[in-house]
């Protein structure tokens, strides 16, 4: 049989129904229709709510894995961020930490340098300024080093002064730094004048006491003294200038079974923490003056 001659349509039993093409202008219809109606009169809206509501579970369920690891990354992300955060944020409270404490240092600095400048303009006798370098090497001594020596014209014997006080003597001088003796030095000792009776005594070093202090020798127990008065230098012996601040009676030790009270002072100047200083030609004329500057 020639090929030209088969029957090439679909047999009965496939022929049921509309056609295909029926079946398509039918259903693009219908296609039309409903986007023409669910843009004018939204039927299909109702029909949409259902549907998203019943698979808004089944979503939420598929969505969870994805979430999980999106909060995981955040999760690491955010603690990394922290981390540097906290680390600048301790490196810049330390960096202002000591920032303040210079501020502070320098304020402190600034005022007893006013403090000097202005007890500089009320003596009446050369002075110079001078800066404390480091504490003497002798443990067993009460001395600090000065930046200021032979070449500055400082003289042996000169009286050394902080902003509130007399803070020692020196009594070693080198070429370009010299030695001062605190007055709670055991080797060292000052006449002084109690401002309240005006009564003369000699005040000495005493470095045994609890952080450094001076002490009265050869006071009667029944001597005027009381705690709190305020003991200057007397001038009697030609070095100190009178009426420096130099201590004050802190306690009074009045023994039965000694002839002498023992009287403790705590020195007025700052005999551990002076960082600048004043430098006075001595007065009394034993004593070389040497060319010091206002």
């Amino acid at each position: 049989m020639a090929l030209g001659t088969l029957d090439r349509s679909l047999p009965p039993f496939f022929n049921q129904g509309p056609s295909v093409m029926s079946k398509l202008v039918f259903f693009g219809a219908l296609s039309l229709f409903l986007m023409v109606a669910d843009a004018r009169f939204q039927v299909t809206r109702p029909i949409r709510a259902a549907i998203a509501t019943v698979l808004y579970p089944v979503q939420w369920v598929a969505l969870q894995p994805v979430h999980a690891v999106q909060n995981g990354a955040a999760y690491f992300a955010n603690l990394e961020q922290a981390q540097s955060d906290s680390a600048e944020a301790r490196k810049k409270l330390a960096l202002q930490s000591l920032r303040a404490g210079q501020v502070e240092q320098l304020t402190q600095e600034n005022n007893r340098l006013r403090k000097l400048l202005e007890l500089r303009e009320q003596l009446a006798i050369p002075v110079m300024v001078a800066e404390v370098l480091y504490d003497a090497a002798d443990p067993y001594t009460r001395k600090v080093i000065i930046d200021k020596g032979r070449a500055h014209h400082v003289d042996l014997g000169s009286p050394v002064l902080d902003e509130s006080g007399v803070l020692g003597q020196v009594t070693r001088v080198h070429s370009l730094v010299s030695e001062v003796t605190l007055v709670i030095d055991r080797d060292l000792s000052i006449p002084v004048q109690n401002v309240r009776t005006g009564a003369r005594s000699v005040a000495f070093g005493d470095a045994s006491a609890h952080g450094g202090g001076l002490e009265l020798r050869f006071m009667a127990p029944s001597a005027d003294l009381q705690e709190g008065d305020l003991l200057t230098t007397s001038g009697v012996d030609g070095v100190y200038p009178p009426g420096l601040p130099v201590a004050k009676i802190d306690r009074i030790d009045r023994r039965a079974d000694s002839a002498f009270a023992r009287i403790h002072c705590l020195p007025i100047a700052q005999v551990t923490a002076a960082r600048f200083v004043l430098v006075l030609a001595p007065t009394g004329a034993e004593v070389g003056v040497g060319p010091f500057s206002r």
